[in-house]
Parts: structure tokens; sequence; C-alpha cells
């Protein structure tokens, strides 16, 4: 094979070809990979080297090599073959970093007595921590600069990623001093009194809008705060009805009264990953999973 070319070819085609060569196919490959990646765009940057070299380097169906692809594949195997165990010897040091992206909340107050339980068992833990909204956490994940993020869900997880299911946690609605749970529910006070809530982006608001309209209700905020805290603070002081979360083992102030939302679908919070998790993020998320099973007021 005579390759006349001005610039190496793109190394990442080169990996994928070297994937795709290994699997026997396109669809085995991605199957296979470490690393999230689907189908089209394997395809797409195959048939791109394949373009670049200005020649075929496999048969799709059935599949084959061609004679250049298998003298290619044959050069490329040794090398991506063997860079596993390169990067296992060197890379002790990073065998004792995590990088994890995870909501205030959890960072402020859950997260404290995770790090001090893997420190028991990894004493040179490195830790590097994110705080990260849903919508950073996924560009974070993309751009391979966390191992792990914990995330909030009013759906399911995208399915080009790994994810775990940490805790289901249920709506309510945190009422102002003085004002009892009315009989008729939500209905009795949806639209009749100032709403405290997080910003309408939120994973939580968008559920809490989502269970309104499935009762045929709407209800403006006419207050929104950047934290759960803030809204039980905004509650107590009496400036209108908050919505908040049902967390087991978490206390509200005495005058606050809580009333549960019936139908209204739970919070879901995950670890999500890409590829294959590193062994101390299988270890935060085991930590991760006891902690949102107590934190359920119905488990997770």
């Amino acid at each position: 094979m005579i390759i006349r070319m001005n610039e190496m070819p793109n190394l990442h085609h080169l990996e994928l070809f070297y994937h795709v060569a290994r699997a026997g196919g396109i669809t085995a490959a991605t199957r296979s990979m470490s690393y999230g990646i689907q189908q089209p765009a394997v395809s797409g940057q195959i048939s791109s080297l394949e373009t670049e070299l200005g020649m075929r380097l496999f048969q799709r169906r059935p599949f084959r090599l061609t004679p250049a692809g298998e003298e290619l594949f044959g050069f490329l195997a040794p090398f991506f073959g063997k860079l596993p165990m390169v990067v296992d010897s060197i890379s002790g040091k990073a065998s004792k970093r995590l990088r994890l992206s995870a909501p205030t909340l959890a960072i402020r107050e859950h997260l404290p007595q995770i790090i001090a339980d893997m420190r028991m068992k990894v004493p040179d833990l490195e830790l590097s921590l994110f705080e990260a909204s849903k919508e950073r956490s996924f560009g974070l994940l993309d751009n391979e600069e966390v191992d792990l993020a914990v995330v909030e869900f009013e759906g399911k997880p995208p399915t080009n990623y790994q994810s775990r299911l940490l805790a289901k946690l249920a709506l309510v609605l945190l009422l102002p001093p003085g004002m009892k749970v009315p009989r008729k529910g939500i209905k009795a006070i949806a639209g009749k009194m100032p709403l405290i809530r997080l910003p309408e982006q939120e994973p939580l608001a968008r559920l809490f809008v989502k269970g309104l309209a499935s009762h045929g209700l709407e209800w403006a905020p006419e207050i929104e705060v950047s934290g759960i805290d803030l809204i039980t603070s905004y509650v107590e002081k009496g400036f209108g009805c908050g919505l908040g979360l049902e967390i087991r083992g978490v206390s509200l102030p005495p005058t606050i009264s809580v009333m549960k939302l019936p139908g209204f679908s739970k919070l879901e919070i995950h670890g999500v990953w890409r590829g294959k998790a590193h062994p101390l993020a299988e270890e935060a998320l085991a930590e991760l999973g006891r902690i949102g099973t107590k934190l359920s007021a119905g488990g997770a």
C-alpha cells in the first residue's frame, strides 16, 4: 500500500478503523468500544478516512478487509493493542484521582461524608469537584473533564451515556407559618398563593409544571431562587408556598407545614458516566447509592 499525503491521517479516524477491523464490523465496534459513539458517527469518520487515503479499507456487507485494510490494520494493531497496558503502567497517579460534578446541594450536604469514607479506603485520593447543573455536567462528560456526574432528571438519561439510579425524591409543597394543609390539596391553593421555586429550566421546576398540567392547573412563580435552602428560608419568612423535596432525615423549621403532591412524578438522581466507569467512580457510585436510599422517603 502506497499512501501519498501532505499530512498524516486523522489519528482518531485510524483508531476507529482499528476497532472496526478488530471487531469485524461497525456495529460490533460501537458495542465493544469503551467510550460512547454512535454507529452513524463511526461510519462517517471511516468514510472520511477512506476518502483521505483514496482507497477502500473494507467491504461493508459481508464485512471483509481489503488488502489495503489488512495492511493498515497490521500496522495499527500493535500500537492500539498495547496502548491500554502502557497507559496502565504510567497512570498510577490517575488511578488515585476522581473528577466529579454534582449539584450544589449534593456537594455541600452529602459529598463530604462520601469523601471521608473513600479516603479511608484510598488515603492518597485526589478529588476534583465541579458544581454543575445538568447541562454543564453533560458538557464536562463530553469533554472528558469529569469521570462521574451526579445529575437530576425529570425523565430518563440519554441512552448514549451509562447511568445508575441513585435516588427518587417526591415533590412537596412547603406551606408558610400559620397555613394548614388544605383538604382539597393542590387545587385549593394553585394560583391563589405566591409560589417560590427554582428557575424553570431546573428539572424540579419542570416536573412540577408537568404535575400541575396533569391536574389541569397552572401556577406561575412569584419568586425564583437558585437553591432549595433559599426556598425554605423564604417560606419560613412568609413570602409564599415553596416547591421542595421530601428528603428523609432532613428537618424543616417547625413553623413550616409540608403538603404532599400525590400523582406528581418523582425527581430522579442518577450517576452518569461515559464508557467504562473509573474504579473510583464505581466506589463513589456505591456510596452515593447507599446515601440515596436513605434519603428517598419511599426508597430509590
